[in-house]
Parts: structure tokens; sequence; C-alpha cells
């Protein structure tokens, strides 16, 4: 990707406020026409600077009323691909990450009930091939959630 400039930066600023905004708003908050809106923002979903768009469906709403982080340690970090793929197959995790730390990887999954979070680290977690222990944290409440800042050079000086 080439170097990002302030119009995109404006550009990205407004639309992780609200990607439902129509092109001819973002276009006229910018001073520009609503074809260099539509072209600035394919070369950023081009470049992987956007990497989608779409709608954050409430798990609550679905039943899943519990969610849970699972920090799981693997007998060899060189097992992560394997059991990624494994963790594939398990649709209510939503988040995987390899990370550093106490942890070879992290998990954020939802659950509807604690019954089933039992079931999940019990009946399939813990059964797959390298992974040798798991400690499980629930978030009690989603505080903050909310895209990383975009902003223009005026804006960061």
């Amino acid at each position: 990707m080439e170097k990002i400039d302030n119009l995109d930066k404006k550009i990205l600023n407004i639309l992780s406020k609200n990607a439902r905004i129509p092109f001819k708003d973002v276009a006229a908050e910018c001073g520009v026409s609503r074809a260099a809106i539509h072209q600035r923002v394919q070369h950023l979903i081009d470049g992987n600077v956007i990497m989608g768009s779409g709608f954050d469906v409430n798990p609550k709403s679905l039943g899943y009323s519990t969610c849970t982080y699972v920090g799981i340690t693997l007998e060899r970090g060189s097992m992560y691909k394997e059991v990624v793929e494994r963790l594939r197959h398990i649709p209510e995790i939503v988040e995987c990450h390899f990370t550093t730390g106490p942890y070879t990887m992290l998990v954020k999954l939802y659950a509807r009930d604690n019954e089933q979070l039992m079931n999940l680290l019990n009946g399939q977690l813990q059964d797959i091939p390298g992974v040798v222990a798991t400690e499980t944290l629930i978030s009690l409440e989603q505080s903050i959630k909310r895209e990383i800042p975009v902003k223009t050079d005026e804006e960061a000086e």
C-alpha cells in the first residue's frame, strides 16, 4: 500500500464511525466528489487498509450470554497452525491470537450458558492434540469497543 494521505485518513475517520454513511455525505464532508471518495475507498480496500465492512450482531440477541477468553498452552508453539485448523471448526470461537506471555494462544468465544461453556472447554478445546492447558476468563461486561483512531497530520500535531 502506498502512503496514506490526509484525505485517506479523513475518509477512514468518517467510515470508522459510521460504515453505512453514503459516499455523497463523505464527499461533502471532505470537500471532494463522490467519484473521488469511491476511488479512494476502493484503493484502501485493495491495499488492505479497510479489511471489511458489515454489521455487528449482538451475541446476546442469539442467546449467547457468556463471553469468554481462553488462554491456551500448547505442548509446542510449532503446533499452532494445526490447532488453529481444529479451532476453526468450533463456531462459537470468534477470535484466535498467537500470543506472547503465559499462553501460546488466546481465543474469544461465546457460549449460551455455563453448561455449554463447560462442554466447549472439556469436550472440544481440551481434546485437541497439543493442548496441554487452558485458563478461562469470563467477561462480565464489555465497556469499550471501538476502531483504532485515525488522525490526519493536522490532528496529530
